[in-house]
Parts: structure tokens; sequence; C-alpha cells
């Protein structure tokens, strides 16, 4: 198989979503949209304010145990805490992500010239995510719940995953740990029964993410056709084991504990539970099938995505 090169790309060559775009004129269009829709947390959000009675700080239908059997034994101002609880600790996973994310992003760009619109784009968005880490730390530190950081372990695969990371490895992780999150904040905002300020926080990470996927995507889709084959496979199985570390770390399960639960019988459900397999396999829909379309799911890549619970 001949590699093709950065050039040969964006002339005339397409994939199955159709012609590639020139990474420049995305990048010059994304430049514009953050000059147009950039936020300032510390200014565009009331940190100040109470929190108010009865309202939850996730919608429940996201909360883990949602219907499960343990739910249904809880009362409505455990759930809520367990909501609290769960918000945390996805800000946490949040701060985690996008730590490595920044890391991946300054290795992609490290020979590119500076001058490109491509490179300026993801300073950019560098600086966007350390907005939204800070933002994520303060409403951890706003709230009575505590920073759940991700385990030993996965803190090490992440140093390992940043090492050896291909770059479009780097650009399918980086889509995995937004478009889920995304999916569910997406349902966040809009919804009046959660606190004001994590519906404030999530319609800026909202608006900001999109266009980072666009970005993520984009060069995705080049990196597929461009890298060379030992590269694209390396890709798929270390994408599909992303996928599965990821779905693991999703939820701390000290989370139950904190929430008065017993942890043990709390994890045993939710790993039983339809309604969360469900949610999940539907805030990775759209991306397994960007991925499938591009070619990344598939052999060994696939089956530990299925694995994962992200892929039915």
């Amino acid at each position: 198989m001949t590699t093709l090169t950065e050039a040969d790309a964006v002339d005339g060559l397409r994939d199955a979503l159709g012609l590639l775009k020139d990474r420049e004129q995305v990048a010059e269009r994304l430049l514009a949209s953050s000059a147009k829709h950039s936020f300032d947390p510390d200014k565009e959000l009331d940190w100040d304010a109470p929190f108010e009675d009865g309202k939850w700080f996730w919608p429940p239908e996201l909360v883990s145990l949602y219907g499960t059997p343990l739910w249904k034994r809880m009362g409505e101002e455990q759930r809520i805490l367990l909501s609290q609880h769960e918000a945390a600790a996805l800000a946490s996973l949040g701060i985690w992500f996008e730590l490595i994310l920044m890391q991946l992003l300054v290795r992609h760009i490290y020979d590119k010239a500076a001058t490109s619109a491509h490179v300026r784009y993801a300073l950019t968005e560098i600086e966007d995510e350390c907005r939204h880490s800070k933002m994520f730390a303060r409403l951890i530190s706003r709230g009575d719940a505590p920073w759940y950081p991700v385990s030993r372990a996965h803190q090490n695969l992440g140093r390992l995953f940043k090492t050896i990371s291909t770059t479009p490895g780097s650009f399918t992780a980086t889509l995995l740990g937004e478009e889920v999150l995304d999916w569910m904040q997406r349902l966040t905002f809009p919804d009046e029964r959660v606190q004001t300020l994590v519906r404030g926080v999530t319609r800026i990470h909202v608006v900001e993410e999109a266009r980072h996927v666009r970005y993520a995507r984009e060069e995705l889709r080049r990196q597929m056709i461009t890298a060379p084959r030992w590269s694209q496979e390396f890709t798929r199985v270390t994408s599909g084991e992303f996928a599965r570390i990821f779905s693991i770390a999703f939820v701390n399960p000290e989370v139950y504990t904190n929430a008065g639960l017993d942890r043990a019988e709390a994890v045993a459900q939710v790993r039983a539970s339809g309604h969360r397999r469900e949610v999940m396999q539907n805030g990775s829909k759209k991306l397994t099938a960007f991925l499938d379309d591009i070619g990344v799911l598939r052999g060994v890549g696939r089956r530990l995505w299925k694995a994962s619970g992200l892929l039915a």
C-alpha cells in the first residue's frame, strides 16, 4: 500500500464521507468562530450564587444508577446527592482527559509551521482547554463533593498512551473523550431541573467543544488516509483499548460510598443495567458511526470497542 502525502490528501482525495477539506481553510473558519464565541467562565458565570434546593447536579436519567433496584429504594434527597458526586467525578475525569489532550496537541504541532492557521487553531484549542479545566476545578470546589482522581493504574496508562500514541490515535482518543460527554452535556444545559451553575458550565463547554470536535474529525479523516498502514492498524487497537479504559473510568465507584450506598452492590447493579448500557451507547453512537465510516473500527480494535460497551 502506498502512503499518501498530506498534499495529496487535499488534492481531490476522498473517503467514505466525501472530499477531504483543506486543513488551512478548516482552521481559518474555526479561528473566526473562536473569535466570536469564546467565553471566560470566571466572568460569565455567577459563582457566588447559592445552589438551589431540590435541583439536580446532573439529569437523573444520566445518573449511573437510574432505573436500577437500588435507585428505586433511594429517596429523592439521596438521588440528588449521588448526582452531585457523579457531576464532580465527571468534572474530575474531564480535567484528567483535557490534560492528556493538551499534551497530545502540543506533540501534534511540535514540528509544524507555527505561522499556519492549523497550528494557531491548535494553540487556541489549548487555551480553551485550559479554561475548561479551571472551570471544572472551580465547579468541584464550589460544592460539597470532593475531587475524584482516576485510579493510579489509569494515571499510568494515560502516561503510557501519551508516550506511544500516533497522531491518528491521539485524535481518535480526543473524539472519544469529547463526544460522549458532549452528548450528555447537550441534554444537561437546557434542563431546568438541573442547577443553574452546572447548566452554565455545560453550555460553555458544549459551544467551545463543537469546534474541537470539528478540528479533530477533519484531522483524523486526513490521518486515516495519509498515515502508514502500521499507524492505521496501531490506531485501531489503541483506540479500542482507550475506549475500554474510558468506559471503566467514566464513573468513579467512590461516588457510591460518598453518597451513603453500598459500593459493591451499586457497581454490580450499574454493570447489569440495560438503561446505563443504552445511555453510554447512545452517547457514543455518532462517534462510532463516524469511526466506522473512516475505517477505525476494524479487526481487534472493533472487538475492543464492543468489549468497552460503547459499541452495540
